[in-house]
């Protein structure tokens, strides 16, 4: 049979590639070879043939004329975007060369690999780039810019990411989006809760900015920044002290239900809405409606997680469905994600028997400018960047391009376009896109695993990842056969896990004959979790010996300065993170970068709507468009996306994030800078 490459006209399933929990299915219409159109597959059991503007309008960025089709070697001033085409031949013996020469005089940990998931593809994101890279022995990469602070906290409470299976949420009657503008980051999440209101189903909404998913709610409840473990904490009191806990579930599920039950008493309403901004009777009013309604679910969101307390934010929140016995009710628990169902071999992937014992030193990549700038014995001296925009989505970004900067930091780009970190590069390899490649997906919401096979033919010169990873492997003189194995191999590989009885029947020839196959998931609460008592830890020893509080707590945000805003970049609507900021189209419907900030503040400063207003700390700086209303509270400001540069403007909104690490996993602290404003 013909490989859909070789099928130059015809409708052909797919799969999004885009770091977005909903990971839906796809139909790739395809004439003369080339795509001409994007849509949802029907047949998908989650995603039902929905997609977002993002994956509909994906053909603009595959056959954008702007992407790459050459590798390209740097002819001028680290920065300026001055570079000329060079051959593949020239672009990988001039790596290896350079990697030679740094190797012989500071060891292989002075070179840094930085990725992450530009593309969700598990080959693409965790394959033969970390075989390479063991191999090598470089430094490495943490990659805990996203949920690592949240997942550990979750991890303490339940085991593991095990929550509630999104297709059982159509029977829920109560959602609480906690966190989370799920209209733009789980949108299939939101096409559920809307149909089950049809039915009676009531929608909550928690969070610090009244964004798209605040405006549908049935009820918005604001919340000042990093407050969120403390409103728990005050549910929990109300719902002990009114007896609207579900003590058998209790009894039977959890450890740790006494002490927890006498640790909240300190948490009474007013005490917490002095804390959260939420006023004493939302927060009865609230317990009481979680406490009632069932089955009830808690959608947990990543924006809780990326403050200086987000661990323990996401492990207080984790405990509220066992308070009240959600997780027996079909449709009852949380989501924070879903992925130990379809937990693959890593090791076999990854390949860390590559190291040969040798224990290299791993690099947090929130604090890359710290690495680039600081870091010695050995210092950094090449950066290999891929599937990532550093000097666009890192923290403290002037500190990331000061490092960026540097003559003697040799930095490789793998991408598509020329990013604003592969204007800092002395070599730029093209990337093909997804579309152009074989890889598998894994969703951390839903429960299937699909397989991407690919459609058209490379755009230009552009190489996958794993080619990549080939070529250099073989540059560099390795012999090892896990560097040789193919795309195919590799997944077969992965799926190759008995260990995960979930996902039983998932290999690459199902995938390959259905497309998409859903973890063996019977049970809607597992017998036993994976945590060292095998329940729902509410009281957590392993805490307790890890230097953490046992009982779920809240602390205030670590930063103390007299900047008087709490700032907060969330995402928007039409980018993913700096994906798409430079099309044309989702641009045009973004509009233009703006910054959300109380009319109380806004009179205060002078500030009217639609003005330009600059955003300030000691760590940098930025000009947005005021959008002054009541959507944030008095005291936070929160902007929306990660902009590309513009000529003659500044939107670098990471150029105020800190570099600070997370109270657990390492996690990243974006929102937990602090600012002041002026009309700008």
């Amino acid at each position: 049979m013909e490989s859909y490459i070789q099928q130059r006209d015809g409708i052909f399933k797919s799969v999004c590639s885009l770091d977005c929990p909903d990971q839906c299915g796809l139909l790739i219409h395809k004439k003369d070879g080339k795509i001409v159109k994007i849509q949802g597959d029907p047949d998908h059991p989650v995603t039902q043939g929905n997609i977002c503007n993002k994956v509909r309008n994906m053909t603009e960025r595959i056959y954008d004329p702007k992407r790459l089709k050459t590798p390209l070697k740097r002819t001028g001033p680290k920065g300026s975007g001055a570079f000329e085409p060079i051959s593949w031949d020239e672009a990988i013996e001039t790596i290896r060369s350079r990697w030679m020469e740094l190797i012989e005089k500071d060891g292989a940990e002075s070179i840094l690999p930085y990725s992450f998931y530009g593309n969700m593809g598990n080959l693409t994101a965790e394959g033969m780039d970390r075989r390479f890279f063991h191999r090598l022995g470089s430094s490495q990469l943490d990659r805990a810019i996203c949920t690592p602070a949240g997942s550990t906290g979750y991890k303490y409470t339940m085991g593991g990411s095990i929550g509630t299976d999104p297709e059982h949420t159509t029977e829920t009657k109560l959602f609480i989006f906690w966190g989370i503008n799920a209209v733009s980051t789980n949108m299939h999440q939101i096409t559920i809760a809307q149909k089950a209101r049809k039915n009676g189903a009531k929608i909550v909404v928690i969070d610090v900015h009244k964004n798209q998913t605040g405006r549908m709610a049935d009820w918005f409840i604001p919340v000042l920044p990093g407050t969120d473990s403390a409103l728990a904490l005050g549910i929990m009191h109300v719902l002990f002290a009114e007896g609207l806990a579900d003590e058998a579930f209790l009894q039977e599920y959890t450890v740790g239900h006494e002490e927890l039950r006498r640790h909240v008493w300190q948490y009474d309403p007013d005490t917490v809405a002095a804390i959260t901004g939420v006023p004493r009777e939302d927060i009865i009013k609230l317990a009481r409606l979680y406490g009632k309604t069932s089955p009830s679910l808690i959608r947990i969101g990543n924006g809780l997680q990326h403050h200086d307390n987000g661990g323990m934010i996401v492990r207080t929140i984790a405990c509220l469905p066992a308070i009240t016995g959600q997780w027996t009710v079909k449709g009852g628990g949380a989501i924070k994600g879903n992925t130990a169902f379809l937990a693959y071999n890593t090791k076999a992937l990854q390949r860390p028997d590559l190291l040969n014992g040798r224990t290299p030193r791993v690099i947090n990549m929130n604090q890359l400018g710290k690495a680039l700038l600081e870091i010695a014995d050995p210092p950094i001296r090449s950066l290999f960047v891929y599937s990532s925009n550093p000097a666009v989505v890192a923290p403290e970004a002037n500190k990331v391009r000061k490092g960026l900067v540097r003559e003697d930091l040799f930095t490789v780009v793998h991408d598509l376009f020329l990013t604003e970190t592969a204007r800092y590069a002395d070599i730029v390899l093209p990337a093909s896109s997804a579309f152009e490649n074989t890889d598998f997906y894994t969703s951390y919401w839903h429960h299937y695993t699909q397989i991407q096979k690919p459609v058209i033919e490379k755009y230009g010169e552009s190489k996958s990842n794993t080619e990549v990873f080939r070529l250099l492997s073989e540059a560099m003189g390795f012999d090892d056969e896990p560097l040789k194995d193919s795309d195919e191999e590799m997944i077969r590989q992965a799926l190759d896990y008995p260990e995960n009885p979930w996902l039983e029947g998932i290999d690459y020839d199902s995938l390959s004959e259905k497309h998409f196959v859903k973890a063996k998931r019977e049970a809607i609460f597992p017998d036993r979790l994976p945590t060292p008592s095998g329940k729902i830890e509410l009281y957590s020893k392993q805490m307790e010996q890890d230097g953490y509080p046992a009982l779920p707590t809240h602390t205030p945000l670590a930063e103390t300065s007299d900047y008087p805003f709490l700032f907060v970049p969330g995402p928007n609507h039409n980018f993913l993170n700096s994906t798409f900021s430079n099309n044309a189209k989702h641009i045009k419907l973004e509009k233009e970068p703006k910054v959300h900030l109380n009319i109380k503040d806004a009179e205060a400063k002078g500030i009217k709507d639609g003005d330009a207003v600059k955003i300030w700390n000691d760590r940098g700086d930025c000009v947005l468009t005021a959008a002054v209303g009541e959507n944030v509270l008095p005291g936070v400001v929160v902007s929306q996306g990660l902009w590309a540069d513009a000529e003659g403007k500044n939107y670098l909104v990471n150029a105020l994030t800190p570099d600070r690490l997370a109270d657990m996993g390492g996690g990243a602290t974006f929102f937990s800078g602090k600012v002041d404003i002026q009309k700008g």
